[in-house]
């Protein structure tokens, strides 16, 4: 069994869940190993499967002059330093075809962004790779479209996929999370993940100072969206987590505070083990009668 499948099934069978986390997007190789070793360290310790996760670029920003990271060379190699120094899967997301050999290379995990979900090249480029491919809902597709999306990857000779749950546009500037989307979405066959984070965004929701927009968000949710979506039985839970979320450069405002990860997750991971979430229930129609 290769190593993507022997992964795979580690994390389709964790138990209550797993968990990919990390911050937004590399800030210096410094902070991703600080973060890394703590992000461990705690996983660790409460029994939670673990893939660090964290951008080498982040291409969709809401403005051209915003912080995008330190590009695909050189974040390649601080990946691959936190793979080797902590022993840990690595997960990490492309936006253009050409990219996927590389990050192929480094990262167990390809992630396709909810933007790109459909599209049709990047989906069998990244499946190519052999590695596992964790693809978000984009925010103006129903559940039912990711099905289709899996296919595209298993299609390409990839059965290794899983599908990312990250909130529906509702209105302008604000994003909806719909708990009927976590079971819905098992019908593409493959683990469910919730991005409990980027979910509680608000697109372009944030006026700057001497003009312009960026991304706000709803943190102080975050505990309600993990909650919900733990409860009703998803495989894995998205995060992305920052020990001076204030000073973020990227999404400061829906990154989880490191500081408070270790309860959050407590109470997570006692959730998942009593609820029946990941099971469907059997309901009886016949005719009842004391």
């Amino acid at each position: 069994m290769d190593s993507s499948t022997l992964l795979f099934n580690q994390l389709k069978t964790a138990e209550p869940f797993f968990l990919l986390a990390g911050p937004n997007v590399i800030e210096s190789e410094d902070h991703i190993l600080y973060m890394a070793k703590h992000l461990k360290d705690t996983t660790s310790k409460l029994g939670l499967k673990f893939v660090f996760k964290s951008s080498f670029d982040k291409a969709n920003r809401t403005s051209s002059k915003s912080f995008r990271g330190p590009g695909l060379a050189e974040g390649l190699k601080i990946l691959e330093k936190v793979k080797a120094t902590y022993d840990v899967p690595i997960v990490t997301d492309v936006h253009e075809s050409i990219q996927c050999e590389a990050v192929g290379r480094v990262a167990d995990i390809i992630q396709i962004p909810a933007f790109l979900c459909r599209q049709t090249d990047l989906l069998v480029a990244a499946a190519k790779t052999g590695k596992i491919i964790n693809i978000k809902k984009g925010q103006f597709c129903a559940p039912s479209v990711m099905e289709n999306s899996a296919e595209k990857v298993r299609l390409a000779g990839n059965q290794n996929v899983m599908v990312c749950e990250r909130g529906t546009m509702f209105g302008y500037n604000d994003l909806i999370v719909d708990p009927r989307n976590f079971e819905w979405m098992r019908e593409a066959n493959c683990p469910v993940v919730a991005d409990i984070t980027h979910s509680l965004q608000q697109p372009a929701g944030k006026k700057l100072e001497g003009g312009g927009v960026a991304s706000g968000g709803l943190r102080e949710l975050i505990p309600c969206i993990a909650r919900t979506a733990v409860a009703v039985g998803v495989d894995g839970i998205f995060m992305e987590v920052h020990n001076d979320p204030l000073n973020a450069p990227v999404d400061g405002p829906t990154q989880w505070p490191l500081r408070h990860l270790e309860e959050l997750l407590e109470e997570l991971v006692t959730i998942g083990r009593v609820s029946k979430g990941k099971q469907q229930f059997k309901i009886d129609l016949t005719p009842y009668r004391d």
